[in-house]
């Protein structure tokens, strides 16, 4: 059966995600159609790509994730279908792309697909949802459109080592208010060698001295520091909301000293 995943900025309450639903439906009556999410910030590619980074691995093979973000079509910002690690991804070439990955695609196509309207608002149903229809039903790529070489870059702000120093800041905060930087384990393993630090974000009284496994290594109300499945440091409190009471905002610094 053919997987269909929509992730969007469109919000709940308008008829946006019915009109795709639908459309997908008429199309491919088989279809499974999985709701990612529908609550990015409107035109958030940042956000957006974290979310996707983080869940289309757990998906089969041969999974279509429809990325309907900022989906206008422009020279710059052509509509591109992109093939990763078996799944196939459709949007606008607006710098998404490099967002979710960290190494390039393996195969990517510009897309030259009729939309069904005269309108160019709504390109998620007029044109995404026949390309999705199409590979889902298992017919060739290469009817869809021209290959390419290059995505469109768009440079996230990456953390900085500076000696003794490791300098980040928050990328996404969770429905729970737990904020997740953009220091990766690989590189705070790499900073650290082993050695006592301490995080430290908005003011020095705020400080966390160790890395836990869980939630629950800590009391009730208690700052944290982990490692989650993202790979990304999240900063935490224990059944609390750690954006709120803490300032933890989006892009809000976040250091790491090292002894």
């Amino acid at each position: 059966m053919a997987i269909i995943t929509l992730t969007s900025d469109w919000g709940l309450r308008d008829h946006y995600i019915g009109a795709v639903k639908g459309a997908i439906l008429r199309l491919l009556p088989e279809a499974q159609i999985v709701d990612i999410t529908h609550q990015i910030p409107a035109f958030d590619l940042n956000q957006a790509a974290f979310i996707i980074r983080n869940f289309y691995r757990n998906f089969p093979e041969g999974t279509v994730h429809i990325l309907a973000i900022n989906t206008e079509a422009a020279i710059e910002t052509p509509h591109t279908l992109v093939v990763k690690d078996g799944h196939c991804f459709i949007a606008a070439d607006n710098g998404i792309f490099s967002l979710i990955f960290d190494t390039k695609p393996d195969r990517i196509i510009e897309l030259d697909v009729i939309q069904d309207s005269d309108y160019f608002t709504f390109s998620t149903r007029d044109v995404f949802v026949k390309v999705a229809c199409h590979i889902a039903a298992g017919k060739p790529f290469e009817e869809l459109g021209h290959p390419k070489d290059k995505i469109v870059e768009k440079i996230s702000f990456q953390p900085v080592v500076m000696g003794d120093f490791v300098k980040g800041k928050v990328i996404y905060v969770d429905n729970y208010e737990n904020a997740f930087t953009n220091i990766t384990e690989s590189l705070f393993r790499s900073a650290t060698k082993g050695r006592k630090f301490t995080i430290t974000f908005r003011s020095p009284t705020y400080r966390i001295t160790e890395i836990s496994r869980g939630y629950k290594d800590v009391n009730q109300g208690e700052m944290l520091a982990l490692f989650s499945s993202s790979g990304f440091l999240e900063l935490a409190i224990r059944e609390g909301k750690a954006s709120s009471l803490l300032g933890l905002k989006m892009d809000q610094a976040v250091t790491i000293e090292i002894e």
